[in-house]
């Protein structure tokens, strides 16, 4: 039961070689950070069965309001709701706060358990704030929320 990044430690068939036109970013980006291995700058959780489980982009990071936070912990709370299949969170400008954040493309399990409504729209963000709020922090609870019924 560990978590950290994950490095791979042999080449594959069709892997990037370099980066177009900044070899130098390529090297210093992937092969730098853990000298032997290829960084893919994911993250990932491995069991004590020896199961991997990857856990998002680990250079995904937005900052709301000094906080840093990583953007697959909040759609990780998100998608525990029983009403969304999948989630996407992003940061945008905010004139306050630096940057704040959005759900975008949140497509639904269940479309028609009323949600796609427009006050199901409402009454999913405020139960989605309240999660986000409730598993780690006011104040990554998202301003906006945008949720599609079908992509």
């Amino acid at each position: 039961n560990i978590s950290g990044a994950l490095c791979i430690s042999q080449a594959w068939p069709g892997m990037a070689r370099t980066i177009y036109n900044d070899h130098k970013r390529f090297l210093e980006t992937y092969l730098t950070p853990y000298p032997g291995f290829f960084f893919t700058a994911d993250g990932v959780y491995r069991t004590s069965e020896g199961y991997y489980q990857l856990t998002g982009r680990l250079d995904d990071i937005i900052n709301i309001s000094g906080h840093r936070l990583g953007t697959a912990e909040v759609e990780d709370v998100v998608n525990h709701h029983a009403a969304v299949a999948e989630s996407a969170v992003i940061g945008y400008p905010h004139e306050i706060k630096g940057e704040g954040k959005v759900l975008a493309f949140l497509p639904l399990k269940c479309p028609s358990r009323g949600y796609c409504t427009a006050m199901g729209k409402e009454t999913l963000a405020a139960e989605l704030r309240e999660l986000i709020s409730k598993k780690i922090a006011k104040y990554a609870a998202p301003e906006y929320v945008q949720v599609v019924c079908r992509l």
